[in-house]
């Protein structure tokens, strides 16, 4: 495992204050670095009494394999006074809330103690928590990519640990993938709690900090009071979504820019309402839907959607396999989301693009015979002139085939362009579009010269109009 308790990925480094597998912290014995931090460092450890080393083995009834907890160690020697006050602080918060909110959806608290190292002047005073050790993180899940049939299940497990918090008077304040721990049967626990806050009435308070990347837009501009920064259930709800998008994304943000500083912007942007929401593509609809509440541009907007309501939306989902989502599901009724067909990475090459007739009035599908105006159902692209390859929409190869990235041609098509279209088939693949209406019925378009395939398939969703066409004969043959 290379993440513990919000920390990341084992660091890399040669700091001499890191203490070596057998070193003994209170009562227990220090097994492996795990990870560290800017303000902690964490270890795998096991009790001292069952410490090979001086029992001459690996002790009786105990496998060999992961250490049975994690010792964050908090270092407070050196630090200017204010700084001090905030780590006691942290810990003190997380302290608190494992005391007092266990469940099975947030990492296990055991033990709190100062370190007494006198050999390690550094470490000298350190504030230790002694944590239930996790098997690994949804960041690195993330980053390797999160099996589908696991999206729902996690997502959910977020959800759980959200509501006891809510319910119980907290918020969490730093959710992101890194402080979601999987247990070894991929259990979804919360961690990482030195932001949370109690709710005093409507608002909490905490200081100046957090991951910028899952700060909502009102955190952006909020005063810093006395007490710090206010901070409602809300936010969390937000950290949901961004989360939400980075599962099904492969970890990429709403927000578009290449530092969190410029992404943050672009959340400024959105919350001004100068900048709709662009999600990506790759979220299929009942999830999109989802994603876009949580990521509703005001606390007002947001309120409604609790992690209480969240959770029995997507438990209904879940239980239902006769809805449109439930039928996405299923295999033997399994649905392709138009939503792909404009998410495919790499694929949107303006100079491939379609475009046999630019000059037509949008909104008319056919202006002549043989011919069909793309409709792009997302209303922030159908606005856009610029041909942003986010907006672009992919054509199939075959239409009786499930889509996926070996079923695309490399040409990309946006709203407005108008094709060349000569037959259609009428019981292909379901396409289910942004707007939420279902169609089978495909048009076989052309591409330009020299263009391999010389021809690809839109779906109707994708179009206004329904174009008379005939039936083609063999829908997977273009000729």
């Amino acid at each position: 495992m290379t993440a513990q308790l919000g920390l990341g990925r084992a660091a890399e480094c040669d700091r001499t204050d890191l203490l070596p597998p057998g070193y003994q912290v209170g009562d227990w014995v220090v097994t492996e670095l795990i990870g560290s931090g800017g303000w902690s460092t964490v270890y795998g450890a096991w009790p001292a009494d069952r410490n090979p080393e001086r029992t001459g083995g690996a002790p009786a009834g105990r496998p060999s394999g992961p250490s049975d907890v994690a010792l964050k160690i908090m270092p407070t020697a050196g630090l200017a006074p204010r700084q001090a006050r905030r780590i006691v602080e942290s810990a003190r918060r997380e302290v608190e809330l494992g005391r007092r909110l266990g469940h099975p959806r947030l990492i296990g608290f055991l033990e709190t103690f100062v370190l007494a190292a006198p050999d390690r002047p550094s470490l000298d005073g350190a504030i230790v928590l002694v944590m239930e050790r996790a098997a690994g993180s949804l960041r690195e899940l993330v980053d390797a990519g999160v099996p589908v049939a696991d999206r729902s299940r996690l997502i959910a497990g977020i959800c759980e640990g959200l509501a006891h918090l809510h319910r119980s008077g907290w918020v969490h304040a730093d959710l992101k993938p890194e402080n979601v721990l999987l247990g070894t049967d991929r259990s979804v626990k919360l961690s990482d709690f030195g932001l949370a806050t109690e709710l005093t009435g409507t608002h909490g308070y905490v200081p100046p900090m957090g991951t910028l990347d899952y700060l909502p837009p009102e955190r952006w501009r909020a005063p810093l009071g006395e007490l710090g920064v206010q901070v409602r259930p809300s936010a969390d709800i937000w950290a949901l979504g961004i989360v939400i998008h980075e599962v099904f994304a492969s970890g990429g943000s709403p927000f578009s820019g290449a530092t969190p500083v410029a992404r943050g912007a672009a959340v400024q942007e959105y919350g001004a309402g100068r900048a709709p929401l662009r999600m990506d593509h790759a979220l299929p609809p009942f999830w999109r839907a989802l994603a876009a509440d949580c990521l509703a541009p005001t606390h007002a907007a947001r309120a409604p959607h609790t992690a209480d309501s969240l959770l029995a939306r997507i438990s209904a989902q879940q239980r239902t396999p006769g809805t449109r989502t439930g039928r996405l599901r299923g295999r033997a009724r399994a649905a392709v989301l138009v939503t792909a067909l404009c998410g495919i990475a790499g694929a949107a090459l303006g100079s491939d693009a379609v475009r046999v007739n630019s000059s037509a009035p949008p909104g008319v599908a056919g202006e002549t015979a043989g011919t069909i105006r793309v409709f792009n159902a997302e209303r922030g692209c159908q606005e856009r002139i610029d041909r942003d390859p986010q907006c672009s929409l992919g054509l199939a190869i075959d239409p009786l085939k499930p889509y996926a990235a070996d079923n695309v041609v490399p040409t990309r098509v946006w709203h407005g362009d108008v094709l060349a279209a000569d037959c259609q088939v009428a019981d292909g693949q379901p396409i289910i579009d942004e707007a939420d209406l279902r169609s089978t019925r495909w048009f076989r378009v052309r591409l330009p010269p020299g263009s391999a395939p010389p021809a690809a398939w839109l779906p109707a969703v994708r179009t206004k109009g329904r174009p008379t066409l005939p039936g083609c004969p063999h829908p997977a043959a273009v000729p």
